[in-house]
């Protein structure tokens, strides 16, 4: 079964940086699109970035391009989101979410497997 465990949230000063970490366990995930959503108050879910774990293929919502890179360390089973001149838009939920299938990387329900999230307040 898979496991997805966030951490690296905070609340920081507009302009700052955070990074958060994603630690998956339970499979090989050599032919998983790992990916990270977020969701703010009264919003709907949102992709943020996704990454092909075998070959490292990337993607990026228009919102975030420049500004966030997403990553993985294959020998940890660990996903990383690098996050830097952030903005009070940015503030969220963050969750990691896991793809068996390679099925449509922005879109929620291609992901079978979720992390239980963990938040990030931007302040202006």
């Amino acid at each position: 079964q898979v496991q997805l465990v966030e951490s690296g949230g905070g609340l920081v000063q507009a302009g700052g940086s955070l990074r958060l970490s994603c630690a998956a366990s339970g499979r090989t995930f050599t032919r998983y699109t790992m990916a990270w959503f977020r969701q703010a108050p009264g919003k709907e879910r949102e992709n943020v970035a996704a990454i092909r774990w075998s070959g490292g293929s990337t993607y990026y919502a228009d919102s975030v391009k420049g500004r966030f890179a997403i990553s993985r360390d294959v020998a940890k089973n660990t996903m990383y989101l690098q996050m830097n001149s952030l903005i009070p838009e940015d503030t969220a939920v963050y969750y990691c979410a896991a793809d068996p299938f390679g099925g449509s990387w922005s879109i929620p329900a291609s992901y079978t497997t979720w992390g239980q999230g963990t938040q990030v307040t931007v302040t202006s």
